[in-house]
């Protein structure tokens, strides 16, 4: 991440700054170690500081970024399943990707806009729906919408960060990284929260109707 970062912060005087965030975000569609929400954060507080680059060109290169990306995941999923490499099988990997199974069977839409926030599980969510044979006709306006969400949600926190230590780009485009982190943690434990007291819901309703009759 630092890397990267260090990379952006190099470009942010040059155009080529709008292809770097839009080609890392494609990427994290479909390869979870790439930090794109860090990056589209520190590309607008940055932004925001000192001029360039544009924050709305950021948050229209970023939806477009998301969606690709999300999309390339689904085609991965129809082309490979998931279980067909050695990390896939993984026990985090594994349970993501049942986490994806039963929330797309339960409420696809809700899962798709929700789990974009959440860097292994949106790739677990999409890769699912591709693989299981989801409708891509319905599949692909959400993750417009979801991308477009949540592009406007990072830029959005780059520019608060920016602009509360407007003198300091840097300073701001590392309180928007750790603002960005906190809230995907706080999402994350909140949808496993949600999704656990559903499933315990499901087996307390399930239970009496497994009994045998007398």
């Amino acid at each position: 991440m630092d890397l990267l970062t260090d990379f952006l912060l190099a470009t942010v005087s040059s155009p080529f700054v709008y292809l770097v965030v839009f080609a890392i975000v494609v990427i994290d569609g479909f390869f979870p170690p790439v930090p794109s929400e860090s990056i589209v954060v520190v590309a607008a507080a940055v932004g925001v500081s000192t001029g360039a680059p544009n924050p709305v060109l950021i948050v229209v290169l970023a939806a477009i970024g998301a969606a690709v990306g999300d999309n390339i995941a689904y085609w991965l999923g129809r082309r490979v399943g998931t279980n067909r490499f050695r990390w896939m099988r993984h026990a985090r990997a594994v349970s993501a990707l049942d986490w994806a199974d039963r929330g797309l069977s339960r409420s696809a839409a809700s899962m798709l806009l929700v789990a974009r926030y959440i860097p292994v599980g949106r790739i677990a969510v999409n890769m699912t729906a591709g693989a299981t044979g989801f409708s891509h006709r319905r599949f692909w306006p959400l993750t417009v919408l979801a991308g477009t969400c949540w592009a406007v949600y990072s830029v959005l926190i780059g520019v608060l960060a920016g602009h509360w230590v407007k003198e300091q780009p840097l300073l701001g485009a590392a309180i928007g990284v750790v603002i960005a982190l906190g809230l995907g943690l706080v999402i994350d434990r909140l949808t496993t929260a949600v999704a656990r007291r559903r499933e315990a819901a499901a087996a307390q309703h399930a239970a009496p109707c497994e009994q045998p009759v007398a």
